[in-house]
């Protein structure tokens, strides 16, 4: 063999084994930006879901606060309510004293009234204002009886209300007991 054709042998050699390099580290750069590409996609997966946890965390620290303050409203609930008929015995009486003109004892029972209505007013519970004459709504009142009215303007309507219905807070504990007329 001639020296040109050995150096032309080589040289295809070199650029054939060049090649095979170039092949292999663009293989190799393939995989990298494969591997790197997949590694980016799992790292925002991981944000995204990091992020979901925390919002997660964050709606649960709001609910239970809402939880909790709404049971320190309504904590004295069960004993508001057990206090309920207490509240009309004193309303019975005082109209019994009433009729018995003893202004005395009729005062006296009154400051006691009025006295235990202030303390169960702060604590949040408050009258329904029902009378009379008022239009009857089944969301609101519930109905004893019906009878026939006294009056043409009173058909449809409260024609006496037998027990006071009570809110506490914004939640109605008792609904008043009227009668309505026909």
């Amino acid at each position: 063999m001639s020296k040109k054709k050995k150096t032309k042998d080589n040289n295809e050699e070199a650029e054939v084994i060049s090649k095979d390099k170039k092949g292999a580290d663009n293989k190799q750069d393939i995989k990298e930006v494969d591997q790197l590409e997949s590694l980016q996609e799992e790292l925002q997966k991981e944000k995204d879901r990091n992020l979901r946890l925390f919002a997660e965390f964050e709606n649960f620290k709001k609910r239970t606060g809402r939880e909790r303050i709404e049971l320190f409203k309504t904590a004295s609930e069960d004993v508001m309510i057990s206090l309920l008929p207490v509240l009309d015995d004193f309303d019975r009486a005082l109209n019994e004293i009433k009729k018995a003109e003893d202004d005395e004892l009729f005062n006296g029972v009154e400051l006691i009234n009025n006295k235990l209505k202030e303390i169960l007013k702060a604590k949040g519970l408050e009258k329904i204002g029902t009378k009379q004459g008022d239009q009857f709504n089944a969301d609101d009142h519930e109905a004893v009886t019906q009878i026939p009215s006294p009056s043409k303007d009173l058909k449809g309507k409260i024609v006496d209300v037998i027990e006071f219905g009570y809110v506490l807070g914004e939640k109605i504990i008792r609904y008043p007991k009227v009668v309505i007329g026909k």
